[in-house]
């Protein structure tokens, strides 16, 4: 009777009767066209050294030799020894399969399964009117100190994940200040399955992902100092929702052939970096956001940590809260969203690159639309089928709050660092009523280090905000601001543009056409699917275009 002892996978034992033979170093999961083994062959109860050797068990040619070789050496029949060869080959094959399907299933996150008790709970939330606020408060109870807009744009985010066009985020600050503290809180309230998290890349890790293995998955990215070798996929996954590479490989005939690898998105990609013009092609393709690095804060997070290490945080009651989070996000279900309002949204003038902000400016409406699923109605294409809801003024308003920040960043000639720095430098020059200002006095006001200062300073010198007053080496360097109001002057124009559209649309008389896939007006002939809230529009009806 043969044995076959697989406890060691590195030592593989199989014996017969006649012949024991020990694997060494196991055998190799991928691969299935090959075979490579190193074998120790003994003959039973016999003083007769082993037989070591490397070969592939599918070559003839070697396996041929290699019996040959036991035969003389252990003095054993050819018959003998190429019967056992072939129940060990078939043995090992059997083995491998099974190591491969164990490993698929290890790898592969299991799907928690909710209760209906979990799945009504999760509904009801998602179906509360001020469901937004209501996230907030539950992501402040998951642990997450301040940053309140910060962290509901993070969710959307993620949650976007299920959507053709998914959101991506840039979380930028200095050094120590909590971005990747942030993300990952943020992070703890999604699926495990739908997520994930990497501190490095090597350059041709994407391309070997299987062809759906990511689709409508979170990558957690850091620091983008350790994807530096992958920027190019991530931005091709943003911008066109799949990769390919192609390569040579040897075939089973041993020539060089070529094939086409492909993996397919999309991808929500949400990453972490002190370094904001560095990255600018990636940053271009994602909503930007900048941490709070306020004193208030610093004491927010400070006294949590104070009450962690007290022992007055209930950890438990933490936890139960993102659990909750995660159901709600496992409830959600991928649906179309149709903007009946999108082509009278117009974005401020002032904002640089307005065709990717214009797209995201609209991936924000239909994210919050998503988000609220189950309070709107789903509704169906009669001539095609198609099952969708709509955006309501409501989710417009909404979206408009949270992305007022992140247009007038991309509507700044500064960068998000530099903004900060500066309007402290104004504050602090309107309190103590002084007009000029040295690299050294500044430094010892804000407690920065001098290279961090001279970057600033360079920085607004270049874009015209100050004005260098004294350059005489001997008496030191003093600035003067140029203006005080510009900043506020943007944020007017921004936060005008936006409300003034909006406040348009209110006032039409009529509803506004829907819109096709395509972006070409058209009036729907839909069919209510399964209505969930009476805020929606009463299908039926048909729907004409609006003058703004």
């Amino acid at each position: 009777m043969a044995n076959f002892n697989t406890e060691n996978p590195d030592q593989l034992i199989y014996s017969n009767s006649i012949l024991t033979i020990e694997i060494l170093g196991g055998v190799r999961l991928e691969g299935l066209d090959r075979m490579r083994v190193t074998l120790k062959v003994s003959l039973n109860e016999s003083e007769i050294p082993p037989v070591r050797h490397n070969l592939d068990l599918y070559n003839d040619t070697q396996l041929e030799k290699f019996i040959r070789k036991i035969a003389e050496r252990l003095e054993v029949g050819t018959s003998v020894t190429a019967g056992t060869l072939a129940e060990l080959t078939q043995a090992l094959e059997n083995y491998r399969l099974e190591q491969i399907k164990e490993q698929n299933h290890v790898n592969a996150q299991p799907i928690k399964p909710l209760t209906e008790k979990e799945k009504q709970t999760a509904i009801e939330n998602l179906k509360h009117e001020t469901l937004l606020e209501q996230t907030i408060q539950d992501l402040q109870a998951s642990g997450i100190q301040g940053e309140a807009e910060n962290a509901l744009i993070l969710l959307l985010a993620m949650t976007s994940r299920k959507t053709p066009d998914p959101i991506s985020v840039i979380c930028l600050a200095r050094s120590g200040v909590g971005k990747s503290y942030l993300m990952e809180r943020v992070a703890m309230c999604m699926p495990d399955e739908d997520k994930k998290e990497h501190t490095q890349f090597t350059s041709n890790a994407f391309y070997y992902y299987k062809k759906e293995e990511i689709r409508n998955k979170i990558f957690l990215i850091e620091d983008l100092e350790g994807a530096v070798a992958v920027m190019f996929p991530i931005r091709e996954l943003q911008s066109k929702k799949r990769i390919s590479k192609t390569i040579t490989q040897k075939g089973r005939d041993g020539k060089l052939q070529t094939i086409t690898l492909i993996v397919e998105g999309p991808v929500c990609v949400i990453a972490c970096t002190t370094k904001e013009s560095i990255y600018e092609d990636n940053a271009n393709r994602s909503f930007l956001i900048y941490i709070d690095e306020s004193k208030e804060q610093d004491e927010r997070i400070m006294d949590y940590q104070r009450k962690k290490s007290a022992g007055k945080i209930n950890t438990h009651e933490e936890q139960g809260t993102k659990n909750f989070l995660k159901n709600v996000q496992t409830i959600l279900q991928p649906i179309t969203v149709i903007n009946p309002y999108a082509e009278h949204l117009k974005i401020p003038s002032e904002t640089f690159k307005p065709r990717r902000t214009n797209a995201h400016y609209l991936q924000s409406i239909e994210a919050v639309t998503y988000y609220k699923q189950y309070q709107r109605e789903q509704k169906s294409d009669q001539s095609t089928g198609e099952v969708f809801i709509e955006t309501t003024l409501e989710d417009i308003a909404e979206a408009n709050e949270l992305m007022k920040e992140i247009l007038l960043s991309k509507s700044d000639e500064l960068t998000g660092a530099c903004r900060n720095y500066f309007e402290k430098l104004k504050s602090h020059l309107e309190q103590t009523k002084e007009k000029t200002f040295t690299n050294r006095g500044i430094r010892s006001v804000m407690r920065l280090p001098g290279t961090t200062v001279r970057r600033y300073h360079l920085e607004l010198l270049q874009n015209g905000y100050i004005k260098l007053q004294q350059d005489k080496k001997a008496a030191g360097y003093k600035y003067e601001v140029i203006s005080y109001v510009e900043y506020k002057e943007l944020q007017g124009k921004v936060i005008s543009a936006l409300d003034e559209t909006l406040d348009r649309i209110r006032q039409a008389d009529e509803p506004v056409v829907s819109q096709s896939q395509n972006g070409s007006p058209k009036v729907k002939k839909t069919n209510t699917v399964n209505p969930v809230s009476q805020q929606a529009t009463k299908t039926g009806k048909r729907e004409k275009k609006i003058t703004v």
